[in-house]
């Protein structure tokens, strides 16, 4: 190569450089931050990253997504969402109540999208769920009347119940709310309730095996950070101790407990791509008001009723949404 050529070539190059950079530069960030690890998650990612795509977004085209996760690991939260912030996230989807506590306490500016918060009233995300105010909107993950559902579905499947230890954890409002509910409806469906706390491992435990040592019961759990971190320690005493339970999320079930009855999952990762395809397009989190679920799934597990020796009810069965054989 001549010199004359080369001197251009590397010329040509250089000038490129910024452009380039400008270009990269330009391309909204979207930060997702989870309280948990990836495992388990594939088919909701799919369905943020697809609806994402649905808004008009091609990843790595007009769009760059991030991801972080804390492994059940808590206190890793803060340090996580202070990277997507020094990373200049145009907006933040935080997958859990304290991820998304730990966004809004990382920036007061960028914008974040919750999903599967519980009350984000009282966790102080927004100020209302009409008007969030402030840089924090998204979707709400239950309402507390759910609980009196749980309860009916608890004595259809398993008639014989007549008690209930509900697992909550008192400091959250939807354990208080759910657990509300649920005795609301106990005294129609001939049913004493017995609170259990859900803060550790050793508390669930002693809670259910003392409960256990009575005859006729089922297990409600509510829903909580906490039960999820300890499901397969609950699923696990459930079945030692025989005992019917309904669940607040499919993933109980596949993981071998008996009827769950939530919001549908694919559904809540699904939706927080409107909200940010909104945001990135000028409007203000502040005025996107919160939204609680839309779609509900019934999943029963087969294997787990024939083991506690129950027969689904047949109408039970027509309500399925997946039944595990």
């Amino acid at each position: 190569m001549k010199r004359r050529e080369f001197i251009t070539l590397v010329g040509g190059a250089v000038a490129a450089m910024p452009v380039a950079a400008s270009a990269q530069q330009a391309m909204p960030l979207i930060g997702v931050l989870h309280s948990q690890s990836p495992d388990g998650y594939d088919s909701r990612l799919r369905a943020f990253r697809q609806s994402v795509r649905d808004a008009g977004y091609a990843e790595g085209e007009n769009v760059a997504i991030e991801y972080r996760w804390a492994e059940n690991q808590m206190d890793r939260l803060p340090a996580l969402a202070a990277e997507l912030v020094r990373r200049k996230a145009a907006v933040i989807v935080a997958i859990s109540p304290a991820a998304a506590l730990a966004a809004k306490a990382a920036t007061t500016t960028i914008p974040v999208v919750f999903a599967v918060a519980g009350d984000p009233v009282q966790f102080g995300l927004v100020a209302s769920l009409a008007r969030p105010g402030g840089n924090a909107t998204g979707f709400a993950w239950a309402e507390y009347s759910i609980g009196g559902k749980w309860l009916e579905m608890l004595k259809e499947i398993a008639p014989r119940v007549t008690r209930a230890a509900v697992l909550r954890d008192a400091a959250l409002a939807v354990g208080t709310g759910q657990f509300g509910a649920i005795q609301s409806v106990a005294p129609s469906f001939g049913v004493e309730l017995t609170p259990v706390g859900v803060r550790d491992a050793e508390e669930i435990e002693r809670g259910i095996t003392a409960f256990a040592q009575g005859t006729n019961g089922g297990l409600i759990m509510t829903g909580s950070t906490a039960a999820t971190i300890h499901r397969e320690l609950i699923i696990a005493l459930a079945a030692r101790h025989r005992l019917p339970a309904v669940y607040f999320g499919r993933y109980f079930v596949t993981g071998g407990g008996l009827i769950s009855y939530a919001p549908d999952y694919i559904d809540l990762f699904r939706r927080p791509a409107s909200y940010v395809d909104r945001i990135l397009k000028g409007e203000k989190p502040s005025e996107l008001p919160v939204q609680n679920p839309t779609k509900y799934e019934l999943v029963i597990n087969l294997k787990t009723a024939r083991t506690l020796g129950l027969t689904v009810p047949p109408t039970l069965l027509a309500r399925a949404d997946e039944v595990i054989e």
